[in-house]
């Protein structure tokens, strides 16, 4: 049943319109897809989108139809609390008129009611899951299917269906076999333009069996990291939890338990660098990070060695609320006893941010901010900027002092002019290996 029709007394007061006030240009963020292929002749394959509202006071969010696909079996969730989210079918012209910018007035959205208004600085995690049947894009012929699409989110994961191998893909990207045995292939699209993305798959003899621990797919899950930066990863929403969990277990010899089958592309933390004036070998940072965990009430930072920090300051980007945080040294550490998850000593230091830990379904996100001290990787080499430091997690951004043009960079980066005249550089790693990023830069 189109949700037209389910949603009917929501949907007029997306047909009202016409008394609808200005309002502020829809903006969003966080971007991924999951295709899953469904029976091959049928057409038709699910997608699990997860985006990130983001526009300060908004209520509403809308998401595009698109166009040669019929849409069935829609639903939406609030990522922060797992509960379903009131949506209706509208026309192009009603999302024009909530803020998104040109979109096409012969066009449908999915027009989606907030669970609250997105806060200053803030966001609202939305999962909206939707069935097309869409010929052009999956197509099958004898044993063999293809699916070709183009796509303009930059993260994406097409998953065959059971009992098929991957033949082909035309887009460097990692290959998985989930727990079920379906075959999963995941990209990160690090150019600006859409992606014409074609997989091949051909049908088996008989059906792979998973090769990674047992463990939902991303689809039943909410984005997550480790609230222990100096641990791998262990939440049960992603593929480096499933690991985690099964490493602890008795073993089978067909279940590979290596963090490096960890979805990239799912990866969801973001660090964002503001380098202070290069004499003081300082820069505040922020990073987004998302907890699932049942039970964990707690993120503990710990300090790179060779680094000072101060000030630091957490609130949770879905609501808005200030955190609770410590820091601690040393012998402060074990009297607290609180696990790092690894040895202290007495220059060990960890910042503990504190918040009221998610119920099964539920999830948090944190922006944490502080201002870290580092002469040894950030520093001034006569009149010369020089910000020399290893990245870990797929996507990273370092924004240059005001004042300062940039010389160097070795390693790609996508660069850009803030509003404030300050150069930012965007760092994104689809690898699972560290870049080491050495950026120089000159005063104006």
């Amino acid at each position: 049943m189109r949700i037209r029709h389910s949603c009917v007394a929501f949907g007029l007061l997306f047909n009202a319109h016409a008394a609808v006030a200005q309002v502020a240009r829809q903006t969003d963020a966080d971007h991924y897809t999951r295709y899953e292929l469904l029976a091959p002749g049928s057409a038709k394959f699910r997608i699990v989108y997860e985006v990130t509202a983001t526009t300060p006071g908004a209520t509403r969010y809308h998401n595009p139809i698109r166009q040669g696909s019929i849409a069935t079996d829609e639903s939406v969730l609030d990522r922060s609390t797992g509960k379903p989210l009131r949506f209706s079918v509208v026309s192009g012209k009603v999302a024009r008129d909530y803020g998104v910018a040109g979109a096409d007035t012969s066009g449908e959205y999915i027009g989606i009611e907030l669970a609250r208004p997105v806060p200053p600085e803030g966001e609202q995690r939305l999962l909206i899951d939707k069935t097309y049947e869409d010929a052009a894009s999956y197509l099958v012929s004898g044993d063999t299917i293809t699916f070709t699409r183009s796509l303009g989110i930059k993260k994406n994961a097409v998953v065959l269906p059971v009992g098929f191998e991957l033949l082909s893909v035309n887009y460097p990207s990692q290959v998985r076999t989930e727990a079920d045995g379906r075959v999963a292939v995941s990209f990160m699209n690090i150019g600006p333009a859409a992606v014409p993305y074609t997989v091949r798959g051909r049908k088996l003899a008989r059906p792979l069996v998973g090769s990674t621990a047992p463990g939902a797919p991303p689809s039943a899950q909410s984005t997550t990291s480790s609230s222990n930066p100096a641990a791998p990863s262990s939440s049960a929403g992603t593929l480096s939890a499933q690991l985690s969990v099964a490493s602890a277990a008795p073993q089978r010899p067909d279940v590979l338990t290596d963090s490096r089958l960890s979805e990239r592309a799912y990866q969801d933390r973001e660090i964002v660098y503001f380098l202070q004036q290069p004499e003081t070998h300082s820069f505040d940072l922020y990073h987004d990070y998302t907890e699932t965990r049942p039970g964990v009430d707690k993120y503990l930072n710990v300090v790179r060695a060779g680094s000072r920090v101060s000030n630091p300051s957490a609130y949770i980007l879905d609501t808005g609320e200030r955190l609770r945080i410590e820091t601690l040294k040393g012998a402060q550490i074990t009297n607290a006893k609180v696990d790092i998850g690894g040895p202290v000593d007495a220059q060990t230091e960890v910042v503990v941010i504190r918040f009221t830990a998610p119920s099964r379904g539920e999830s948090v996100r944190l922006r944490i901010s502080e201002t870290y001290t580092d002469a040894a990787r950030y520093r001034l080499q006569g009149d010369m900027l020089v910000w020399d430091r290893e990245f870990g997690r797929p996507a990273n951004a370092v924004v240059l002092p005001a004042g300062w043009a940039l010389t160097n960079s070795a390693v790609p980066a996508t660069v850009s002019v803030m509003p404030d005249g300050r150069v930012r550089l965007n760092f994104e790693n689809p690898r699972t290996d560290q870049i080491s990023v050495l950026v120089t830069a000159r005063r104006r």
